[in-house]
């Protein structure tokens, strides 16, 4: 059975890469850490929907799942308690914001177990195992990261916070990871879907991975060949139906250009210098991603 990792940002830059940068930064170190904690305390409803929505069925599932949101919410525990200690919000992070647009680019189907209980599953599983890999990766870097940086008191407190949550948050994906197998395990059929739910839960979580980090010109562009990604995973029936409904948020998101401004307005006030040499050239470069990946796909 195929396994699937998360991909870079745009191909270029992994998680090593941006976390390194991140704990040079302290503003930008304690919102990533703030991210983390929304994602975090959003997991515990969201799994809490699920469960509701299995309505007991399968029972092991339901078991699991309600251990899940225990581990859950002891992160996010903990990172609320770091935030507060060092002095910083612990209210909505500000920017396009990972899990939200996660659910965005579900499509309805996901969302209704009364029309197939396998697929359902299925989709749940593999939708919980691909988020759950890229929480790995990012806690698993940025603990790399710290351990690099300088050893503060308060960089020293918060590698201790992720190193606690680290191993659980791998024990998920490896919980994930089984279920799948088990599920793929009991015919050709089944089979055929956990990999076809594989792929198209990589290709929506990279989708919102990138949502997540790109505010640069051509951002909308970017985020409709994602939507296009994400729809040659489905079946061609399915394919512009999922298109339609997902192309005006693509193309038109109020959301992304409030970020836009506030990522602008900070960037101005710390250092008006820095912002005309190296923001508004870094926005401006943002087309260039449109670009590589044009002439990668026609290559």
């Amino acid at each position: 059975m195929t396994v699937a990792y998360p991909h870079k940002f745009r191909n270029a830059l992994g998680a090593r890469e941006i976390l390194e940068q991140v704990v040079r930064d302290r503003e930008i170190h304690t919102i990533t850490i703030n991210r983390y904690r929304y994602s975090e305390q959003r997991s515990c409803k969201d799994l809490t929907d699920l469960i509701e929505l299995l309505d007991g069925k399968p029972a092991e599932l339901v078991r699991d799942l309600s251990r899940h949101i225990s581990d859950e919410a002891r992160h996010a525990s903990w990172l609320t308690e770091l935030l507060i200690d060092l002095g910083v919000s612990v209210g909505r992070p500000p920017g396009v914001l990972y899990i939200n647009e996660f659910e965005r680019l579900l499509d309805s189907d996901q969302k209704d177990p009364t029309k197939d209980r396998d697929d359902f599953i299925i989709s749940s599983l593999a939708a919980i195992n691909v988020t759950e890999k890229r929480g790995c990766e990012y806690f698993s870097a940025h603990i790399h990261a710290l351990k690099k940086a300088p050893q503060t008191e308060e960089n020293i407190k918060i590698r201790e916070t992720i190193e606690k949550i680290f191993p659980e948050e791998a024990g998920h994906v490896r919980w994930g990871n089984r279920w799948l197998a088990q599920i793929a395990a009991q015919s050709p059929e089944h089979r055929q879907k956990v990999e076809q739910a594989r792929r198209k839960y990589v290709a929506i979580e990279q989708a919102a991975f990138e949502s997540g980090m790109d505010i640069m010109l051509g951002a909308e562009l970017r985020r409709v060949s994602n939507l296009v990604d994400i729809a040659n995973t489905m079946p061609m029936w399915e394919r512009p139906q999922y298109l339609m409904e997902h192309l005006p948020q693509a193309l038109l998101s109020p959301e992304l250009q409030m970020t836009r401004i506030d990522v602008a307005q900070r960037a101005w006030e710390r250092d008006p210098q820095s912002f005309m040499e190296k923001f508004v050239p870094m926005f401006l470069n943002g087309m260039k991603g449109i670009e590589n990946k044009g002439s990668k796909k026609t290559a």
